[in-house]
């Protein structure tokens, strides 16, 4: 298993420390967040702090520490819920998720193509079914245009708390988000050809959803330069726009496989 915590645990667990003290009435509209030290498979101790209170916002400061050092910090925000105008950009016509190959079946296919001690890592349980449009392999990456586009939903049926439904939509945001950056390139994370880790991440939720229904997520890398890399994406389920997701990572490419991409014009 990999000695590195992986980031969407740590958003999810932030989104279930912040919702514990905030009002009934509330529900999370947006996470801002700063990955600022690499955490390890070990247990992490959550710090809340009230920012605001007021009649229909409220605000909270999460702190993630390991051993006494900080690794992670965040700024959530609740609202009670109003009416008001709904406009939103319409969900891209694409195939559905019956019928594609979920990733865990093709991790379990190509998993003796890893080295050994990668295998472990490749065939742990997700917890959530990923269906790609276009599998990612790894190790044999072949070049992709235009948005990355990844059908989603939790494993098993999930009781009505919606505080619990948007800890793991934040946990799946983090999920395929930076590798959409080197989808136009044959690069291979798993022969060390390019680094990649997440820096900052921002999550928007927009609309009531359900994470045991399937969700679409499409993501697109919006930009490339001085080392790092932003990329965007929009969640989308039964038509409507339920929440949107931006985060600038690592982008880090070996020389030798720097020497082979194209250069820009």
């Amino acid at each position: 298993i990999s000695p590195s915590v992986y980031g969407g645990l740590v958003l999810a667990q932030a989104v279930m420390a912040a919702r514990a003290t905030l009002p009934a009435q509330g529900e999370l509209h947006s996470l801002h967040a700063y990955f600022l030290s690499l955490g390890v498979q070990a247990p992490i101790d959550y710090a809340v702090e009230r920012l605001r209170d007021g009649k229909n916002y409220s605000a909270r400061r999460v702190t993630a520490s390991q051993s006494g050092g900080v690794i992670f910090e965040a700024t959530v925000s609740a609202q009670v819920p109003e009416p008001g105008m709904d406009a939103h950009p319409p969900q891209p016509a694409v195939v559905g998720p019956s019928g594609l190959q979920s990733e865990t079946a093709y991790r379990a296919q190509t998993a003796e193509q890893w080295p050994v001690h990668q295998r472990a890592l490749r065939l742990a349980p997700l917890g959530i079914e990923y269906r790609r449009e276009t599998p990612l392999d790894m190790l044999n990456p072949v070049r992709a245009e235009g948005p990355t586009r990844i059908w989603l939903k939790a494993c098993q049926n999930l009781p009505g708390d919606m505080a619990l439904h948007q800890a793991l939509l934040a946990y799946a945001s983090d999920h395929g988000l930076l590798v959409t950056a080197i989808a136009p390139y044959p690069l291979s994370l798993a022969r060390g050809e390019v680094r990649l880790a997440s820096l900052d991440h921002t999550l928007w939720f927009h609309r009531p959803f359900r994470m045991d229904d399937w969700l679409l997520y499409v993501v697109e890398c919006r930009n490339i330069g001085g080392g790092r890399a932003l990329c965007k994406g929009e969640f989308f389920q039964q038509g409507r726009l339920v929440a949107s997701v931006a985060q600038e990572g690592l982008m880090r490419v070996a020389p030798a496989a720097q020497a082979r991409q194209p250069v820009a014009a």
